[in-house]
């Protein structure tokens, strides 16, 4: 099993950056790769961006994103982070991390494993 537990979530004014954290333990981290999720009330969880394993050194970004987030690992403290810049308020959502076990950068949910249990970004105007 994979444990995972973000951070770093607040209110921001638009323009702003954040970023957030999520700590993982467990089965070896390096293995998995990592997804960013978001969910504001009433829509559905969305995809944000993605890296994949240690092995493999690639991201994904959902188009809304690109040039603004960028996702990152850190082997020696098994973390992944989301840095968000140019921040919008349609960037508020609260945001989620999950493993996959794959060699790929997935963007399905299905394909997630593990999840947190997220934390809230709220953008103001």
């Amino acid at each position: 099993q994979v444990q995972l537990v973000e951070s770093g979530g607040g209110l921001v004014q638009a323009g702003g950056s954040l970023r957030l954290s999520c700590a993982a333990s467990g089965r070896t981290f390096s293995n998995y790769a990592m997804g960013w999720f978001r969910q504001a009330p009433g829509k559905e969880r969305e995809f944000v961006a993605a890296i994949s394993r240690w092995s493999g050194g690639t991201t994904d970004y959902t188009d809304s994103v690109k040039g603004r987030f960028t996702v990152s690992r850190d082997s020696a403290k098994n973390t992944v982070y989301l840095q968000m810049n140019s921040l919008k308020p349609e960037d508020t959502a609260v945001y989620y991390c999950a493993a996959a076990s794959t060699a790929t950068v997935p963007r399905g949910r299905r394909e997630y494993l593990y999840w947190g249990q997220g934390t809230q970004v709220t953008v103001s105007s």
